[in-house]
């Protein structure tokens, strides 16, 4: 019925009037969206869900005054590909190269802020757009997310400034202010915060500065529990809470301004945290990421669903919620959630929606001829069924990289700098270069479990009961007493795959790997021939 009553009102122009008691026209105006989205953030990493050295209040507030999902799932362990799903409603395999990270946005994939753009909504960005992607003739020109408002921006003489040298220098919130201040008062808006944070990299030592402690610190079961990752973990952290202190000023901008109440904030982040076994992988931790929907027209506080949702359901529901009928996008393969959203009741809502669908293809340049790792997941309340797709490549990236010693090719295990020191951060590239990551494989012969869980090569399928085992180290692939749900999701996500129309499933010959052959804007690297080491 609430969705019925707020429809009625979008209909014909964004506007809509309606009569009061004294005969008078008055302008119903449609609500307004604030997307604030966090760069590498797992889904444990906020106050509200328990963690112990994250103070995220702005998150809580928009959690408890709205709906906590317990089981949000990205579309894919990277930024641009899971933000190709998050703008369009379509998995990133279906976006060509426009759900590939560093490539090229091709005109065909429109995304909905276009949508918006058509019925009248302003537009209005600070921060990271839908990216890393290369717009521009002959391409889509503009960012997908809209065009940045970013004049605001912190100088060394600031009085106020970033707590960390890692931090970028957008003041986020006084660019939504002024973007607030100028905006046509009439029209409803459309504002994307895209945090660079809590991206790498980290100022080390950071967190010593804001008083927080080693020993509050939860390290995941997938790292090493030492001094050096604790650390490196309170780093991120600092950088969490300079997101979260951004959105906490924009939420009280909206309260003063009597938007708020009109507003459909949604809270999260792009993919999970910058260390091993996590970004680029499609374990819960790379996958699974915070999320919080306030907006009390629909809504009502204090719910925590467990129902699992995509990324690729925020635009079908945004649709839903706004009145928007889409005139050029390509089909949108989310769901709504809107009546998830209009229930009342905490738990499983909707019991007919079971599963969602991440992947990936490519991250950083990390092997030959920039090939990527190509994974499919799908997810339900219980299970994650990944399918590694080539298994016989390093899952983090190349460990052998193609340099010259004394003119001589040479393909050194790790990497060698200038000097001929052992340099971890020359491969398995994967991964971001990082104090845990330089840890871990300098002290592989220590860790060797850790070691091989981030960088050693995987079997085919993974599968993973994540109530039991959140850090996906059990892989039950195979076991008598699992198969059957085991053959449910590989069918599952199968018929997705056909259903979807991802080359890797339906493709033929070379066509299968077209997305190995997608250009890369970035930054390039060389590693010799997989097949040259093996001789």
């Amino acid at each position: 019925m609430k969705r019925i009553v707020l429809i009625l009102g979008l209909l014909g122009v964004i506007n809509a009037s309606k009569i009061n008691g004294q005969g008078e026209q008055q302008k119903e105006k449609a609500p307004n969206v604030l997307i604030a989205i966090s760069d590498d953030q797992s889904f444990q990493h906020t106050s509200f869900a328990g963690c112990s050295f994250i103070n995220t209040p702005a998150f809580d507030r928009v959690a408890a005054e709205g709906a906590y999902f317990s089981n949000c799932i990205a579309g894919s362990p990277g930024c641009a590909p899971s933000r190709s799903t998050l703008i369009t409603g379509r998995f990133h395999w279906q976006n060509k190269e426009a759900g590939q990270h560093a490539s090229h946005w091709i005109k065909e994939v429109v995304p909905m802020t276009d949508e918006f753009m058509l019925i009248g909504y302003q537009l209005g960005r600070t921060g990271k757009g839908v990216a890393p992607f290369r717009y521009g003739a002959p391409y889509r020109k503009t960012d997908a997310a809209g065009v940045a408002n970013d004049e605001s921006r912190y100088s060394n003489n600031s009085d106020e400034k970033p707590i960390a040298s890692g931090i970028n220098k957008i003041n986020y919130f006084e660019n939504f202010k002024r973007f607030m201040q100028e905006r046509d008062r009439s029209k409803p808006f459309f504002f994307w915060f895209g945090a660079h944070e809590p991206h790498r990299s980290f100022e080390k030592g950071s967190w010593k500065r804001v008083g927080k402690r080693l020993k509050d610190v939860k390290v995941p079961g997938f790292l090493p529990d030492d001094a050096i990752i604790r650390g490196d973990l309170l780093d991120y952290a600092v950088e969490i809470e300079w997101f979260d202190s951004h959105l906490q000023k924009m939420l009280n901008l909206l309260k003063e301004e009597g938007e708020l109440d009109n507003t459909i904030v949604i809270v999260t982040s792009d993919n999970g945290m910058a260390f091993p076994r996590a970004k680029a992988n499609c374990f819960e931790y790379g996958i699974h990421v915070p999320l919080a929907i306030r907006y009390p027209k629909v809504i009502a506080e204090k719910r925590k669903v467990d129902d699992v949702v995509s990324f690729a359901d925020f635009v079908p529901t945004l649709f839903d919620l706004c009145g928007i009928n889409p005139r050029k996008m390509l089909p949108i393969s989310g769901e709504s959630i809107t009546d998830i959203l209009e229930a009342e009741s905490s738990g499983k809502v909707n019991t007919n929606k079971q599963y969602v669908f991440a992947g990936r293809e490519r991250h950083s340049c990390s092997r030959y001829k920039n090939w990527g790792y190509p994974q499919r997941a799908v997810r339900d309340q219980q299970y994650l069924l990944i399918w590694n797709i080539t298994p016989q490549r390093w899952p983090a990236g190349a460990p052998q990289r193609l340099m010259k010693e004394n003119g001589v090719e040479c393909y050194p295990y790790f990497g060698l700098d200038d000097s001929g020191k052992h340099h971890s951060e020359w491969a398995f590239t994967d991964v971001d270069a990082a104090p845990s990551k330089s840890f871990m494989v300098e002290n592989k012969d220590q860790f060797p479990e850790y070691f091989d869980w981030s960088y050693s090569k995987r079997p085919e399928f993974e599968f993973y009961d994540i109530k039991q085992d959140p850090y996906c180290l059990n892989n039950l692939a195979g076991k008598k007493e699992y198969c059957q749900d085991e053959e449910r999701l590989k069918k599952v996500l199968i018929e997705k795959l056909k259903v979807t129309k991802d080359p890797r499933v339906v493709g033929k010959g070379k066509e299968k790997a077209i997305f190995d052959s997608y250009p890369r804007y970035s930054r390039m690297r060389y590693f010799p021939n997989p097949e040259s080491l093996d001789k």
